[in-house]
C-alpha cells in the first residue's frame, strides 16, 4: 500500500511540474532572481559532437572562447517559440569573440534539421541524440536551456526555460566582462 502511495505522489508531482512548466513557458522563476544550478561556478567537460549541418560542433572554451549553449529539440513547445527570437536576436548583435552553439538534445536529426533551418538558425548547432551533452555534462532534464561558459570552462551562469532577448543580451554582457 504504501508504494501505491508514493508511486501515485511521484505521479501527481511529474504533472503538477509539467503544467508549471508549460504555463509559463517552459520557465519557473522561485524568487526574481530564478533558480540557480549546481554547476555554476564549476567547471565542465568540453565535448564535441556531430554538426546538424555536417562537420563537428565543440565547445567554445576548448578553444579558448567564452561560449553561449542553447539547448534545444524539435519537438520542445517552448524552443519552437524561443529558437526563431534567439535566431533573430543573434543575426543582429555581433558578439566579437563570444561563441554561440545549439545543442539539440534527445531528437531525430530530420527534425532537428527542419527546425533549425525554419527557425533560420545562423549559429552552428550540434547534434546530442542521446543527451550526452545536455542530461550528462549539464544535467538538464527538460528543454529549453541556456549555459553561459567562460574560456575556461567554468559555468557562469544557466538561465531555465525559454530565455528572452534581454537575458540573453544580459548574459553575454556578464560574460564579456570577465
Amino acid at each position: 500500500m504504501m508504494l501505491v502511495s508514493i508511486g501515485t505522489g511521484t505521479v501527481v508531482a511529474i504533472v503538477l511540474i509539467g503544467v508549471v512548466s508549460y504555463f509559463t513557458g517552459g520557465h519557473v522563476s522561485t524568487n526574481g532572481n530564478g533558480p540557480t544550478s549546481e554547476l555554476v561556478g564549476k567547471t565542465v567537460s568540453s565535448f564535441t559532437l556531430p554538426g546538424l549541418n555536417g562537420g563537428h560542433v565543440s565547445a567554445p572554451w576548448k578553444s579558448g572562447h567564452d561560449g553561449v549553449l542553447i539547448f534545444f529539440a524539435s519537438w520542445c513547445g517552448p524552443c519552437q517559440k524561443e529558437m526563431p527570437e534567439v535566431a533573430a536576436y543573434l543575426r543582429h548583435h555581433n558578439e566579437g569573440s563570444i561563441e554561440v552553439i545549439g545543442v539539440d538534445a534527445n531528437d531525430q536529426r530530420g527534425a532537428a534539421k527542419s527546425f533549425v533551418a525554419r527557425s533560420d538558425v545562423e549559429f552552428p548547432a550540434a547534434f546530442d541524440p542521446n543527451s550526452d551533452v545536455a542530461a550528462g555534462i549539464f544535467k538538464f532534464l527538460t528543454l529549453p536551456e541556456t549555459a553561459f561558459v567562460n574560456a575556461h570552462g567554468v559555468v557562469t551562469q544557466i538561465y531555465f526555460g525559454a530565455i528572452p532577448k534581454s537575458e540573453l543580451a544580459k548574459g553575454i554582457a556578464a560574460l564579456r566582462a570577465t
